[in-house]
């Protein structure tokens, strides 16, 4: 899990809590903008392996107080951190010393972990998932070369077919943003809905409501209620390795449910003018369906 602690007075993201590493580590990136003197460093050089085997050396260790935050409470510890100066998507990596020091337990499924304050109160830390997701796409790019990754060809004699599911890494795993409370709906005036966290008090939820209701115009409930978005405001890009050769797909008949659907959908986009009729020589990719969380 990824979390937000603070460290010598800045907010430092990217921390990946790590329950199977037996050291907590500093990387020097992070080090130098916390701006902390080369002084303050004990120099040690003895290197760490990780659990592949590789070797990791040290520039040395630090101990500094980091303070984790529920909202207006907080807990201060003090971390011996190692530096290390690696290529990582993370800032810091919190080990089991810092863990059992904190007296903390972890929940995988509920994405947090709680832990003890000095008044007695249990506080809790949850992860951050949008910043999680980052630092995994970005650990991605760190191991494979794009080079690498560019295309997909089938073996010389291959009779494997590739479904749509193949083709669409959404398949199989929910990305979606899911919020970290329990949560109510509100019924809007036009038919429509939205959710409201069940941790607002009565006078905060009678302060927001009015103010929601009044404004439900400015909600986007359909593609239609966005015509013709300035992509200063929003735009889809797609990263292309400039230099891969094109591979052209063989025309892939859809099922007559599919096919309607798939038209349906373009037909709603073509009316909304979010998208325009290009012509082509050739064929160039095939329509790949994914059923939203909804079922449609």
């Amino acid at each position: 899990m990824v979390i937000t602690i603070q460290i010598e007075n800045y907010a430092v993201k990217k921390v990946l809590v790590d329950q199977g590493s037996s050291v907590n580590i500093l990387y020097w990136e992070t080090y130098q903008k916390l701006q902390l003197p080369n002084t303050a460093m004990v120099p040690y050089d003895e290197p760490i392996y990780g659990f592949s085997g590789d070797k990791v050396s040290t520039h040395g260790y630090i101990d500094l107080h980091t303070v984790f935050h529920d909202r207006a409470q907080t807990k201060t510890i003090p971390i011996r951190f190692l530096i290390v100066d690696a290529s990582t998507s993370y800032n810091v990596l919190f080990g089991r010393p810092s863990l059992n020091t904190l007296s903390t337990v972890i929940s995988t499924p509920h994405l947090a972990m709680k832990f003890p304050s000095p008044s007695g109160d249990i506080l809790t830390v949850h992860c951050d998932q949008r910043l999680a997701r980052e630092c995994y796409m970005a650990s991605l790019r760190l191991q494979l070369p794009i080079q690498e990754t560019n295309h997909i060809e089938r073996p010389p004699g291959s009779r494997i077919a590739l479904s749509g599911e193949d083709l669409d890494p959404r398949v199989g795993r929910d990305v979606r943003l899911k919020p970290i409370e329990e949560t109510s709906p509100l019924e809007l005036p036009n038919g429509h809905s939205i959710n409201l966290g069940t941790r607002l008090n009565s006078d905060e939820c009678a302060i927001l409501t009015p103010v929601l209701v009044s404004n439900i115009d400015l909600f986007a409930w359909s593609a239609a209620d966005l015509p013709r978005v300035d992509p200063l405001v929003a735009s889809h890009k797609l990263s292309i390795y400039k230099e891969a050769r094109y591979i052209s797909q063989k025309n892939c008949k859809l099922g007559e449910e599919r096919c309607l659907a798939a038209k349906a959908e373009a037909d709603k986009l073509l009316s909304i003018r979010f998208i325009e009729e290009a012509q082509y020589t050739t064929w160039l990719s095939n329509v790949v369906l994914v059923k939203k969380a909804n079922g449609k």
